[in-house]
């Protein structure tokens, strides 16, 4: 049981730093790697990953190898591998792929959509439906992310009246969930539990979920602040894998090391292997060339590295 009785006493971690990580790389990064990490993170008991996106190569050539992706990885049972498909395209190759869920996106500030997806806001939704009634008829649980629900690159604040039109928009076509991110990380606490409260007046708080950048360090914050609100579900990058490229000097995702530090700090359970966690963060940030981007994993390794 969380110490605090305020809290939930137990939260879902949805590791995305396969799909929304590794998308943002210049550099190839090659199918066996993609098919280590998601195994390394089911076995450190991340019990929902976004495995990979069924998008078009020519916008998004990391993930041209997401059907092989799927068909090479190992299955853990009770893991959720997820898929972002936001086309009837991308739908068939996630329904051809087996998997457990498919992820939409759509933005709570009109100039991004246009910007990231070439449409407004109305008509990226209309674009989703045809693909979340085929997910349902096929018994396949769908996913929506609101990003940009604390701040434009394009617009600057985004007011929560935006994310709450957006969330009523995808429940209205059939999104079982709905995901508030902070794509360019500049949220703050306040500013968060507003977003997340106008989430909360269309969802159930067992239908919502956060998901933070930290550009400006206050993931962790706002993390906290949505647990306050019973928020128990959080997305999360191994090794703060990502970034937005449509955003200039937006940073990756929380770390998972970092959220999970801090939910097993609160005496939160997760299921989480933090020292598994850990591992899979330094494999593929070895792949990658460069340090991880978790503060707890480089504090515990600087920690293990002194002698006794």
């Amino acid at each position: 049981m969380a110490a605090d009785p305020r809290l939930p006493a137990r939260v879902r971690i949805v590791d995305v730093g396969p799909r929304d990580g590794l998308q943002n790389e210049k550099g190839v990064v090659a199918t066996d790697v993609k098919v280590a990490l998601i195994e390394a993170l089911a076995e450190a008991g991340i019990p929902s990953i976004e495995a990979t996106s069924f998008v078009s190569p020519k916008w998004v050539p990391q993930m041209a190898d997401a059907a092989e992706v799927m068909a090479r990885i190992r299955r853990r049972p009770g893991v959720t591998y997820a898929v972002l498909a936001p086309n009837m395209k991308g739908f068939e190759g996630a329904l051809a792929a087996k998997a457990d869920e498919v992820v939409v996106f759509g933005a709570a500030s009109e100039a991004f959509s246009r910007r990231n997806i070439n449409c407004s806001i109305a008509e990226s939704i209309e674009r989703f439906r045809p693909v979340v009634r085929a997910a349902i008829d096929a018994g396949i649980r769908v996913r929506g992310a609101i990003s940009c629900s604390l701040g434009c690159p394009y617009e600057g604040e985004v007011r929560p009246e935006a994310v709450g039109h957006v969330a009523k928009l995808m429940r209205d076509i059939g999104v079982r969930h709905v995901g508030v991110a902070d794509t360019i990380g500049v949220g703050t606490p306040t500013a968060t539990k507003r977003a997340m409260e106008a989430a909360l007046g269309v969802y159930p708080v067992d239908e919502v979920s956060g998901h933070f950048h930290d550009t400006y360090g206050m993931a962790l914050a706002n993390v906290y602040a949505s647990l306050e609100l019973g928020i128990a579900t959080f997305d999360a990058s191994v090794a703060g894998l990502g970034g937005c490229p449509y955003a200039r000097g937006a940073t990756g995702n929380v770390a998972t090391e970092d959220v999970v530090w801090l939910l097993h700090g609160l005496g939160i359970e997760t299921g989480v292997d933090l020292a598994r966690l850990r591992a899979a963060g330094r494999m593929i940030s070895r792949q990658l060339d460069r340090p991880t981007a978790s503060r707890v994993a480089r504090a515990l390794d600087a920690k293990e590295a002194v002698p006794a």
